[in-house]
């Protein structure tokens, strides 16, 4: 499916679904638990359900029937062994999560995915989990999935680079449920908001988790995850684009929904946009926000250790501001599904775009974008950003892979054409 983009501006209130990342870490934790739990807001993507049918898989029961509230019988901390391979989709966050979750498997358990899993690096969790008393290693010998685990982890020391929080959120939840417990030391750990979400969600969970300064963290073995009742926040990474929208078009749009004490390093977005020069209002402390658009922007500095996803979305914010605007210690967003800082620096310079990139920076130079033919890359978050584009460029962009979006924004579509935008779904290949 095509997204067909023209000019346009919106106007009106939304609210944005649940966090994509908070849920997943409450479906792993909600099968995982002693008896039932409830966690309301989940969000319905693709990513979700891959993560449901792998806990399925592994002996939880989950209903996901009812749209305001998802129900949970966990597998009293004891996963089962898979009658058939753990398919993580296109979920890299549901793939490292399960590699070691079913790591805690008595026996052993095979997982794998979508050609772009099977693309993504996980030799450190590989590692780490054999460190930990696993038996784990890649069919192809290349440190990418498929992976052959076999269990029970029974715990330990090892060490991460830090450059991915996804190796370590695993091992955390994971490492309650071993008989000895881990410890796990850092080197330099980007993307820090996502281990706090990850502790946090143990913590709802009844499990206990503690680290001294993100360098060491330390889990102790024999735990037990206990049923919980539990809402997701509406997520900021997803709200991002349309606010970044609001923000270079002559548009107003109020969020009415968010949590400014979320653990989510994206609740920066609105920030941002306002240290830029943009028009941003707070009201309700902070739980409504509203970004109205035809304020000069000025390119600034930006540090995405925390919100590597935002890259795609600033990237085109940053085309719209004066001067430069340079995003720095970026690395993690060249391990998502694809190299995000490359992919949306390659299709926004197809539209005009001016950029410099290094391994650790992208700098954005202002541009007036023209709409063309995009490749939405099989990646969600470079459809998204490139729609967003679409919507202050001359002329008219055409994406690919439109039907990504499913993956964390189910409804975008939708949401962003009720606010007015200018969007058409098309089957043209």
């Amino acid at each position: 499916m095509h997204f067909i983009v023209n000019r346009s501006a919106l106007q009106g209130t939304t609210r944005i679904p649940g966090n994509k990342s908070a849920s997943a870490r409450a479906i792993v934790l909600g099968g995982l638990a002693q008896g039932a739990s409830r966690v309301g807001n989940c969000l319905p993507g693709i990513d979700s359900f891959s993560i449901v049918d792998m806990m399925r898989a592994l002996g939880a029961k989950i209903d996901t029937s009812d749209p305001a509230a998802w129900t949970f019988q966990g597998v009293g901390n004891q996963p089962l062994a898979p009658a058939s391979v753990l398919d993580a989709g296109n979920s890299g966050t549901g793939y490292y999560l399960l590699a070691a979750v079913a790591a805690l498997v008595k026996g052993y358990s095979v997982i794998s995915g979508d050609y772009q899993i099977c693309r993504r690096p996980a030799q450190p969790l590989i590692d780490a989990l054999n460190d930990l008393g696993a038996e784990v290693f890649s069919t192809r010998g290349s440190g990418t999935a498929p992976l052959v685990i076999k269990g029970p982890m029974t715990g330990g020391k090892t060490k991460l680079p830090g450059v991915n929080s996804q190796w370590l959120s695993p091992l955390l939840i994971a490492g309650a449920l071993t008989e000895g417990g881990i410890t796990v030391v850092e080197d330099n750990l980007m993307e820090r908001p996502y281990v706090d979400m990850t502790m946090g969600w143990i913590k709802t969970a009844g499990g206990e988790v503690s680290h001294d300064n993100y360098d060491v963290f330390t889990v102790p073995g024999g735990q037990q995850y206990q049923g919980f009742d539990a809402d997701i926040p509406a997520d900021w990474g997803t709200s991002g684009y349309p606010m970044v929208a609001a923000a270079v078009t002559e548009s107003k749009v109020t969020f009415s929904n968010m949590n400014p004490d979320d653990y989510a390093g994206e609740r920066a977005y609105p920030h941002i946009i306002k240290d830029m020069g943009g028009k941003v209002t707070f009201e309700d402390e902070g739980r409504t926000v509203t970004v109205e658009g035809g304020a000069e922007l000025t390119g600034i500095e930006i540090d995405c250790s925390g919100t590597p996803d935002a890259v795609p979305a600033l990237a085109v914010l940053g085309c719209k501001a004066s001067g430069t605007t340079r995003l720095y210690n970026i690395e993690a967003s060249r391990l998502k599904e694809t190299d995000r800082t490359r992919s949306i620096m390659e299709e926004l310079t197809k539209m005009g775009g001016r950029f410099e990139e290094t391994p650790d920076s992208l700098t954005i130079h202002h541009s007036e974008l023209t709409g063309t033919k995009i490749d939405g890359r099989h990646d969600h978050r470079i459809v998204m950003a490139t729609a967003v584009a679409g919507l202050m460029a001359s002329g008219e962009t055409e994406i690919s892979d439109a039907e990504y979006v499913g993956v964390s924004f189910p409804n975008f579509f939708e949401l962003m054409t009720a606010l007015g935008a200018d969007i058409k779904k098309s089957d043209s290949v």
